[in-house]
């Protein structure tokens, strides 16, 4: 799961992108406001955590606006423990929950967690199926009845999102922007190389479902024909 950090000290954000990546979470740090509303804008996430005291841009402000364009991600708000006037502003403005500083490790997780199942993002068992296929978030495996296979982290990623929207057709773009993020430098072509290789890890497990490509859109998962 992908999510954004908005936090301008660069300590507590460093540390906090270690905890999560621990917890097999993708994490943008962003240190400045009007580089964090860029972020949450153009680019798609699964949970916002924004600080509210910010360079150049409050967090205040950058929630507003994202309320405003009708970006409805969820929004974890930091605060000083001082600052309850903000926890009230931040909820006004359209924030899920807040957290004071300082926290512990196991309530941000604990936060993050109730957040993303609230949503209905979150993953129970660190599973997912589809078919008579199981992909395993945290080991990487990817299983049937008859066989299993490890896969490379973005391969885990691009099929975690394929299961998760089993019905909808994925363009490049999606996949692009939850799998490497809009701003990386691969080009739209190199998906049908990684799509090439699931396919064939996909076969060599005898899955009963298949990536499909929707010609000049995308690609979507499809029961085989038996």
């Amino acid at each position: 799961m992908k999510l954004l950090l908005i936090e301008d000290e660069v300590s507590l954000s460093d540390a906090l992108v270690d905890i999560l990546k621990k917890e097999k979470y993708q994490v943008t740090p962003i240190y400045d406001g009007e580089e964090g509303l860029y972020y949450a804008v153009s680019n798609s996430y699964d949970l916002i955590i924004l600080d509210v005291m910010l360079p150049h841009l409050d967090g205040i402000s950058i929630l507003k606006e994202l309320r405003k364009q009708k970006i409805d991600t969820p929004v974890l708000m930091l605060t000083a423990l001082s600052q309850e006037d903000d926890i009230v502003k931040g909820f006004n403005a359209g924030a899920d929950d807040y957290l004071s500083k300082p926290f512990s490790t196991a309530e941000l997780l604990a936060r993050i967690k109730a957040l993303l199942k609230r949503t209905g993002q979150y993953i129970y068992d660190d599973t997912l199926s589809y078919g008579n296929v199981t992909l395993n978030l945290k080991s990487y495996v990817l299983s049937t009845p008859y066989n299993s296979i490890k896969v490379s982290a973005k391969e885990c990623e691009l099929l975690r999102f394929l299961f998760s929207n089993p019905s909808f057709v994925a363009t490049r773009d999606d996949l692009i922007n939850k799998v490497w993020g809009f701003d990386t430098e691969i080009e739209s072509n190199s998906i049908e190389v990684f799509i090439s290789f699931v396919r064939k890890k996909m076969n060599f497990i005898k899955a009963d479902i298949a990536i499909v490509t929707v010609r000049g859109v995308g690609y979507r998962l499809e029961h085989k024909n038996v």
